[in-house]
């Protein structure tokens, strides 16, 4: 591997996996979803727990980390995962048309189908975030993360669209025909992009990692997780993953029906709503990209402190939505677009600390750190829209009235941000007392002292 770390030709090569990831991703969880409630008139709950299920099985995710960091290449799992990631897409395809004529062997096929689908996004997703966490040097990790996730949108974006207008009118043949294309595609992209990627320009050889670099080279993967897990830091910055992200998911899934319910919004302003939160995470994402890139060199904060900030800014914006709930001609949007900006501005700060953060507990572990985070991240999510419709829900039975139920909810996201950024803080202290000590040890063996 290069020793100078990736360029951007090499990021831009990750961020097209990335948006593959997506594409497929997106077909399985939005238009099938669709597909089963409208034209199968099947109950909205069973697509909800397939997706709830395929993010349970991405628990999965330190294993197969783990099996990255003991081959010590990522490339082979990448491609795994995206090719397992297929199948399972075309196959959710021929479950859902299954399901029109066998309801149940269609169900079945289906949870088969997000199982393989939880599989491939694990072994894909976590392998690429531990090599970024390997190659790409400090200076450009926030730009690199944002120019990955907003690949990962694009590819949400541009498959939605095109799979939209090729399966109207809807027809079973048609959903299946596309699927096996998209599947198919998306595994030539990845081929092509993983080409050379994990080995040196110069020699075209893969370059080997000795043997003594890696911690415990025979540990077995309970071995190795618990290693992970007994590093503070580690431990800290999973509960932190675990927090912020779960008060993000449980708040997404809330926002539509809350604009519609308190504020007589129309199905298509609430659409429009949430386009304007979109635009406000990409906003949030590009501003840590240029805070973290080298030519603004951290005049405009540290990643640790956009990290912090965006967890407080989003409980800020929450409080904002409480006010939303109870009082009248509150602006709702520009409300809507300050949360987007926050939460873009945790979020990239947050991956491109996790990236950091992978290789600093030393080398040979970065595929298991990453692994851990991402279970951490997929727990919250599968947890984050049952948590926010359920609190919702119960709110509205105890308190009797909307408005303070939704109140009630948003107070309680806005907690878990506040919670966030506390731990956020704590990892920026305890970064700065690491950087420091650093510096007293090189003094210390050149002689010196610190003025």
């Amino acid at each position: 591997m290069s020793t100078s770390g990736f360029g951007w030709f090499q990021i831009v090569r990750l961020g097209l996996i990335q948006a593959c990831l997506g594409a497929v991703v997106v077909v399985t969880t939005s238009t099938l979803n669709r597909i089963m409630v409208v034209e199968l008139a099947l109950p909205a709950v069973l697509p909800g727990f397939l997706v709830a299920w395929h993010y349970a099985v991405q628990m999965v995710r330190p294993r197969m980390g783990f099996g990255a960091d003991k081959g010590r290449r990522c490339t082979p799992w990448m491609m795994g995962g995206m090719l397992v990631l297929g199948v399972g897409g075309v196959m959710a395809a021929a479950a859902t048309v299954w399901m029109a004529k066998q309801p149940v062997y269609g169900t079945l096929l289906a949870l088969l189908s997000f199982s393989l689908i939880g599989l491939g996004v694990s072994a894909c997703g976590t392998s690429l975030l531990a090599l970024m966490a390997k190659q790409v040097p400090e200076d450009r990790r926030a730009p690199a993360a944002t120019a990955v996730w907003m690949m990962m949108i694009l590819g949400f974006a541009v498959t939605a669209g095109v799979v939209g207008k090729l399966i109207d009118p809807y027809s079973p043949q048609v959903l299946l025909q596309v699927s096996a294309a998209l599947s198919g595609l998306t595994a030539v992209i990845t081929a092509l992009c993983l080409w050379g990627l994990e080995k040196t320009p110069a020699l075209g050889l893969s370059v080997p990692v000795p043997e003594a670099s890696v911690q415990g080279p025979q540990q077995n993967f309970k071995q190795a997780l618990q290693e992970v897990w007994r590093e503070p830091v580690a431990r800290t910055f999973t509960v932190f993953v675990f927090m912020s992200m779960l008060a993000y998911s449980a708040q997404d899934l809330i926002l539509e029906p809350f604009a519609g319910a308190v504020h007589g919004f129309s199905p298509g302003q609430t659409t429009q709503l949430s386009g304007w939160h979109h635009m406000g995470v990409l906003i949030g994402m590009l501003a840590v990209a240029g805070a973290g890139s080298r030519w603004v060199a951290g005049r405009l904060g540290t990643v640790p402190a956009w990290m912090v900030g965006g967890c407080l800014m989003s409980a800020l914006a929450t409080v904002g939505l409480c006010s939303a709930a109870m009082a009248e001609g509150w602006p709702l949007q520009a409300n809507v677009v300050f949360l987007g900006v926050a939460n873009g501005a945790f979020s990239i700060a947050a991956i491109a600390t996790m990236m950091r953060l992978a290789g600093e507990g030393g080398p040979g572990r970065e595929g298991t750190r990453m692994g851990l985070w991402g279970a951490a991240q997929a727990a919250a999510f599968g947890l984050g829209g049952l948590l926010g419709t359920a609190a919702s829900d119960l709110a509205h039975v105890l308190l009797g009235e909307q408005r303070m139920a939704y109140a009630a909810v948003f107070g309680m996201q806005a907690l878990m941000f506040a919670a966030s950024a506390a731990l956020a803080l704590r990892l920026r202290d305890g970064a700065a007392k690491r950087e420091h000590l650093q510096f007293d040890t090189v003094l210390l063996l050149k002689g010196g002292s610190r003025t």
